[in-house]
C-alpha cells in the first residue's frame, strides 16, 4: 500500500476525512431537530417531509448535482446571492461541495435519529414533565442519553456515506486536486489515466476502509436485536 503514500493520494484522503467529518457535525446539528419533529408530530405535512429528506435515496445523485450546479451556479438563486454578499460562486469549491454532502447525506442522519426517538416513547418526557423540568432540559437530559445509539449510528453512516459519494462530488465540485479532489474522484482520475496500479491500491484502501466501518454497525444491530428478544 505503498501508492497510499503517494503526496497526492495524501491530500485526497485529508480533503476527504475534512469533507466527511463537517458533514457529519452539521448533519448531526440539522437533522436532529427535522428527527424529533417527525417522530412526534401528527401533523399531515409530515409525509411529504419525510419524503422530501429520504428523497436522495432515490434520487441519482448526478440529478441532485445538477439541480444544486444550476442553483448555486453564477444564474441560479443562490449563486446570484453569493455574488452579491461577494462570496463568489460555490460550485467547483469545497464549500460546494460541503452542501451537496449535507443534501446527499441527509436521509442517514435523519432516519436512525427518528427511529431512536420513537424507539424511547412518550413515558420518559411525562415523567420529566411531573419533575417540572423545561422542554430543553428533558430533550438533553432524558432523550439525548436515551437516543445515544441513533447518534452513533447516525453519526458513522454519514461519515461513511460522504466518504463514498462519487455522483454529486463530481457535478457539483469537479476533480481539482488539492480544492475539491477527494479519494472517490481521485480513482476516477486513475481509471481514467489508465494508472490501474495506483487504481487498484486506493480502491483496496477505501474497501478495508468501508468494511471496518461497517462491522461495528452489524455488531451493534445484532446486540439491539438481541435485547429485543
Amino acid at each position: 500500500m505503498q501508492g497510499v503514500l503517494d503526496p497526492s493520494i495524501l491530500q485526497a484522503l485529508l480533503l476527504t476525512t475534512e469533507l466527511a467529518g463537517l458533514t457529519t457535525l452539521l448533519l448531526l446539528i440539522i437533522a436532529t431537530p427535522i428527527a424529533w419533529w417527525l417522530s412526534r408530530t401528527k401533523n399531515v405535512l409530515r409525509y411529504p417531509i419525510k419524503a422530501l429528506v429520504t428523497m436522495p435515496l432515490v434520487l441519482p445523485p448526478t440529478v441532485l448535482g445538477f439541480y444544486l450546479l444550476l442553483l448555486l451556479g453564477p444564474s441560479g438563486q443562490i449563486g446570484q446571492i453569493t455574488q452579491i454578499m461577494g462570496l463568489g460562486t460555490l460550485p467547483f469549491t469545497f464549500a460546494g461541495l460541503l452542501i451537496g454532502s449535507l443534501i446527499y447525506s441527509l436521509p442517514f442522519a435523519v432516519q436512525p435519529l427518528q427511529n431512536a426517538f420513537e424507539a424511547i416513547g412518550a413515558r420518559p418526557l411525562e415523567v420529566a414533565q411531573t419533575l417540572r423540568a423545561s422542554p430543553w432540559d428533558a430533550f438533553l437530559n432524558v432523550i439525548v442519553p436515551l437516543a445515544k445509539p441513533g447518534f452513533y449510528m447516525a453519526s458513522i453512516l454519514c461519515f461513511a456515506h460522504t466518504v463514498g459519494e462519487f455522483g454529486i462530488v463530481l457535478m457539483i465540485g469537479g476533480n481539482i486536486p488539492g480544492k475539491t479532489q477527494v479519494v472517490s474522484t481521485q480513482i476516477y482520475g486513475f481509471v481514467e489515466s489508465m494508472d490501474y496500479q495506483r487504481a487498484n491500491e486506493l480502491a483496496a484502501f477505501m474497501l478495508l476502509f468501508s468494511f471496518l466501518v461497517l462491522l461495528p454497525v452489524s455488531v451493534w444491530s445484532q446486540k439491539e436485536q438481541a435485547k429485543k428478544l
